[in-house]
């Protein structure tokens, strides 16, 4: 549901605001950040792999076979974490909320443990004063 021109207006006077008290947390907390995070964080991923092939043929050619299962773990984990930063990587055009960490989709809002426990609790009211 898109915004009104006042709601529009007032989100951002408060982007002003936070940008005149404190620039450095408001340019944190731009969706840029995360884009450049999750690059840095990809690139680091393939550097991994890369020792990690290193290891593999170093132990190989020294006939060392725990060099090269090392090597083969840091391969693994680099992979994984190169895949795990690419799903969370926002699409190009695409900002996520400031602040927010990027979801793909939202099932249902997040409710506290009381507030289920209170439905629960009317739900049982009801249904046993409807007997």
């Amino acid at each position: 549901m898109p915004l009104s021109e006042h709601e529009q207006r007032m989100l951002e006077q408060m982007e002003r605001a936070l940008y005149a008290e404190d620039p450095k947390f408001a340019t944190a907390l731009e969706g840029n950040g995360l884009r450049t995070y999750t690059r840095r964080r990809a690139y680091q991923a393939v550097a991994g792999f890369l020792v990690g092939i290193a290891l593999l043929m170093a132990g190989m050619v020294a006939q060392q076979i725990w060099v090269s299962v090392v090597g083969f773990l840091v391969m693994l984990g680099c992979a994984v974490l190169a895949v795990t930063g690419w799903r969370k990587a926002p699409k190009p055009g695409e900002q996520p909320a400031a602040g927010a960490p990027h979801t793909r989709r939202q099932t249902r809002p997040k409710r506290s443990m009381m507030d289920r426990i209170e439905q629960r609790w009317q739900r049982r009211r009801d249904e046993q004063g409807g007997r």
